[in-house]
């Protein structure tokens, strides 16, 4: 099943139309549908679609050459191999008409060799930015592939004529793989699985979310029971560190002091080191109260989850995988995860709101145009929902309950008190008010919306 993507497959598709030679690098976490989207973009076109392996340097070269000679060759002899990577790139001058050659899991090939961005360089300066060609790397490896592959002081710097880090999908596209699942049911379920097509399509939406959770997630023989460990051992040196301090974060620990003590990985120094390199993985995202205007130089910072599976998997899962490996997956379920769900899926709630903001105001549906959007908090109150223009002063606040109750008027009054804190001695001309609720509004809220003009917001439009 292949979902959304429409704007990146137009970007491809833009770039394919050119007829010019390109390199394109397009890399992203694992399972993030990184191969699943370069096979729905190479699908009727004449194509060389190359999977890297943990294999020897010679195998992969042989592998690789076999499939160059089999596009222009009947028949390819057993063990035919060109006799370098660079023999082998300059072969795909040779290849007729407008021909997409994809090199995936390009970092394993580094892994192997790392020469060949170097090779891959110089054969492109010297041949194949003449052609027709449209040569693609892909690879999962972010730290890698920013360094070996983007970074300035690469080989290929300067070369790639376009790049796309993939994202995982958005709540109305995750929610797509949950057509048998209510809108409260699927924000439920991308609040633990977040947005990677891997995790989304292991959950079978003709069963109950628990019961998904319990089978593929708390059992050890689980598809995803171990994938997040996987996914840190693979790409760290040192993963028992991160490993403490995603943990630490999960516990609600979200400040540089808070973390370092909580994790024991050592000082305040150290811990930042560590929560750098998370960043650069794109898991660990630092977030300041949205009214910073130069949020590199706030003292405000707070570090959170940017994928809700890790943070799921650090909250549920890896504390108790004592219990989880003696055949207690049904108690932790009943013990540990029902009991606190609904607050868990709440603070999801908040980050899917912003979310939804963001969508708005892309497809131009909101009052103004922000500029930075995200939430507020000072020592005394925190305000969910903050999206802000200092251009044309305006600024919209919003609330998220996810509870059983319907919003009443004592939220929206309660938000306006916070705002004032916010305010300070700011003045913005044009406020505006957003509320979302799990179970819809009073109508006494309705009735006080619709006189103030507040938007009000359920699930099933978050969902689309």
């Amino acid at each position: 099943m292949f979902i959304d993507r429409e704007s990146e497959l137009s970007k491809l598709e833009q770039l394919h139309r050119t007829g010019r030679a390109e390199l394109f690098v397009l890399y992203g976490r694992r399972r993030v549908g990184k191969t699943e989207l370069l096979r729905e973009f190479c699908e009727g076109k004449r194509h060389l679609f190359f999977i890297a392996t943990m294999s020897s340097d010679r195998d992969q070269l042989a592998t690789l050459s076999q499939q160059i000679w089999g596009l222009t060759h009947a028949y390819t002899p057993d063990g035919f191999t060109f006799p370098s990577w660079e023999a082998a790139f300059r072969a795909l001058v040779d290849l007729p008409g407008r021909p997409i050659v994809v090199l995936d899991e390009f970092s394993y090939l580094i892994a192997g060799n790392k020469a060949i961005p170097s090779i891959l360089q110089k054969v492109w300066d010297e041949t194949l930015k003449d052609t027709k060609v449209f040569l693609i790397l892909c690879g999962s490896y972010v730290g890698l592939m920013e360094t070996e592959v983007l970074g300035y002081q690469a080989p290929l710097y300067g070369r790639r004529t376009g790049s796309l880090f993939l994202q995982p999908l958005d709540l109305p596209a995750a929610a797509a793989f949950f057509p048998g699942y209510s809108p409260i049911q699927q924000i439920e379920a991308w609040s633990v699985l977040g947005g990677v097509p891997y995790y989304l399509q292991t959950f079978d939406s003709s069963g109950g979310l628990f019961a998904n959770i319990r089978r593929h997630v708390l059992d050890t023989r689980g598809r995803l029971y171990n994938e997040p460990r996987l996914v840190l051992m693979e790409e760290l040196r040192e993963p028992r560190n991160y490993f403490s301090i995603l943990r630490a974060i999960a516990q609600g620990r979200s400040r540089l002091n808070e973390i370092a003590q909580g994790s024991g990985v050592g000082n305040a120094h150290t811990t930042a080191r560590y929560l750098d390199i998370l960043q650069q993985m794109h898991l660990v995202e630092r977030r300041v109260p949205a009214t910073e205007s130069r949020p590199e130089k706030s003292k405000k910072g707070i570090y959170q989850f940017t994928d809700p599976f890790l943070r799921f998997w650090f909250r549920y899962v890896q504390p108790h995988m004592g219990s989880l490996e003696l055949g207690l997956a049904s108690a932790i379920l009943a013990q540990r995860v029902r009991p606190t769900f609904n607050i868990y899926v709440g603070q999801a709630f908040e980050e899917a709101a912003r979310a939804h903001i963001a969508r708005l105001a892309l497809a131009g549906d909101l009052p103004f145009l922000p500029e930075r959007i995200g939430s507020w908090w000072d020592r005394s109150a925190e305000i969910d929902v903050v999206a802000i223009s200092d251009a044309e002063q305006s600024i919209m606040l919003g609330e998220c309950k996810w509870s059983s109750r319907p919003v009443g008027v004592n939220i929206w009054r309660d938000l306006k008190e916070k705002a004032q804190d916010l305010f300070g001695g700011r003045r913005f001309e044009h406020v505006h008010y957003v509320l979302f609720s799990k179970r819809g509004f009073t109508s006494a809220m309705r009735a006080e919306a619709k006189a103030r003009e507040i938007r009000l917001i359920e699930p099933q439009e978050m969902v689309g």
